[in-house]
């Protein structure tokens, strides 16, 4: 196989040149979305040229404890990340969200690490970095998703969820219909990729790996494990988040706490 052919300094810059596509496109039509897709550009490269370079050295020592503290860290930042894009109460939730991410990435990480790689080093940073890395990535999108679809429809439909405790339900039944529908919003995406994975398109991580080298059978067959682990992990996650959920956002008898940030003074003054 031919070696990765590298990107000069120069040649990444003209690449970064084609959001000036996207970024007309959305100047043109007023949009309002300029500026947020410059600044997140410029966050992007930023942020990845720092972490590329942290993680020059990370594979240079392979530590298992710098490893592991590298994926506490991302463990960290995915909470703080979900809890900014749902609004929800950092006392009440994110100790939930915390331990739903922890459980699904460990859980998924060490099983296809230890057990369908037979890795005797599960710390190796070769592997270690990039599957907690995957994983994490793709739980923070779908606890975004579930945690979201659950409130909004808990909120919305309130009276049908105090109709079922007065019915005799308990609370993990009463809320079992809106548990439904943040599962089906969540993962219906993935599941319908899954179905015409490399019919429709070749996934990012296959191509990755064939540019980085590898033969396509091997790629092939990590792209079919990445999309099972991130899937399974996904749904782990976000399933012990919603049932320590349960535990914190509501009381004794069952009502709905509050556990939405209040809006600022300026929110409120605009309103």
């Amino acid at each position: 196989m031919m070696e990765t052919i590298d990107i000069s300094i120069e040649s990444l810059l003209l690449g970064l040149f084609l959001m000036a596509i996207p970024v007309y496109y959305l100047w043109r039509y007023k949009t309002g979305l300029v500026h947020g897709t410059l600044t997140a550009l410029a966050r992007m490269v930023i942020q990845l040229f720092l972490v590329g370079l942290y993680l020059k050295y990370l594979f240079i020592w392979d530590n298992p404890w710098l490893n592991a503290a590298w994926v506490v860290i991302m463990v960290y930042v995915a909470t703080e990340t979900a809890l900014t894009r749902t609004k929800l109460k950092r006392s009440l939730m994110m100790i939930p969200i915390m331990v739903g991410f922890v459980v699904g990435a460990v859980v998924v990480g060490f099983y296809f690490l230890g057990v369908v790689l037979h890795l005797d080093n599960v710390f190796s940073v070769q592997y270690f970095i990039p599957i907690f890395g995957i994983l994490m990535g793709n739980m923070l999108g779908v606890s975004v998703i579930a945690l979201n679809t659950f409130y909004s429809h808990l909120r919305r439909e309130s009276t049908f969820y105090y109709y079922m405790l007065g019915n005799g339900a308990t609370v993990t039944e009463a809320v079992s219909p809106f548990v439904k529908q943040a599962l089906l919003r969540a993962f219906s995406p993935a599941i319908a990729n899954m179905a015409v994975m490399g019919l429709v398109a070749l996934p990012g991580t296959m191509i990755g790996q064939i540019l980085g080298g590898s033969t396509p059978d091997v790629a092939i067959k990590y792209q079919m494990m990445i999309i099972v682990i991130t899937i399974s992990a996904s749904m782990l996650s976000i399933a012990v988040t919603l049932n320590l959920v349960r535990r914190v956002a509501f009381d004794v008898d069952g009502c709905i706490k509050n556990v939405m940030r209040e809006k600022t003074r300026a929110n409120k003054s605009k309103i």
